[in-house]
């Protein structure tokens, strides 16, 4: 059974589709411009846009001749929800260590 969070992980397990993310952080992007920064064919950085778009993770907008595309961070969100329960486990676990640390050097 599948969740938004599996599904954006799945999309995400690919390194360019997480480039393009990297590359999108800061602000909408022409297609073009990602060909350029990624230095991958036009039609591959179309295909991982179109895998991108339809988990909700861009959205793109035209602007005259030119498609422009930015972040969604709504899936984003939803992924760091499902993630706050393991980094509460991370935390105490790294908290125990610190403690064993601190009595090892006592």
């Amino acid at each position: 059974m599948s969740n938004p969070a599996s599904d954006v992980i799945a999309v995400l397990a690919e390194p360019s589709r997480r480039r393009i993310l990297d590359l999108l952080k800061d602000g909408e992007r022409p297609v073009g411009e990602l060909v350029d920064e990624l230095g991958l064919t036009q039609p591959a950085v179309s295909k991982h846009l179109r895998v991108l778009r339809e988990a909700g993770l861009v959205e793109a907008r035209v602007d005259a001749q030119r498609r422009l595309y930015r972040i969604r961070p709504e899936p984003l969100a939803e992924l760091d929800a499902w993630l706050a329960s393991y980094r509460r486990l991370w935390s105490a676990s790294l908290d125990r260590l610190d403690r064993h640390l601190e009595e090892g050097t006592s």
